[in-house]
């Protein structure tokens, strides 16, 4: 099942408020987000032997980049928003 299958109701409600692209940048923000928390809940339980607060190295990379992602996407988002925004002027 693909992803704009499991998350239709999400897609068109977001898309119905903020447009298509906006919309779909929303709900890969939501999952982002909700992936984040999952990863950060197993860092907890994978502490870093070198450093028992961190969680392991390898979880450290992957939050780094889904952070990264989710900076990235909230970016374009507000591109997207100022764009709509000076050809509303």
């Amino acid at each position: 099942m693909s992803v704009f299958d499991e998350k239709r109701t999400e897609l068109e409600r977001f898309e119905f408020m903020m447009g298509v692209e906006r919309g779909r940048l929303a709900v890969a923000l939501d999952l982002l987000t909700d992936s984040l928390i999952l990863v950060g809940q197993h860092g907890v339980y994978c502490a870093s032997s070198r450093n028992p607060a961190k969680p392991a190295l390898d979880l450290q990379a992957v939050l780094a980049g889904m952070e990264g992602a989710k900076a990235l996407i909230q970016s374009v988002m507000e591109e997207l928003r100022a764009q709509k925004a000076g050809n509303r002027e």
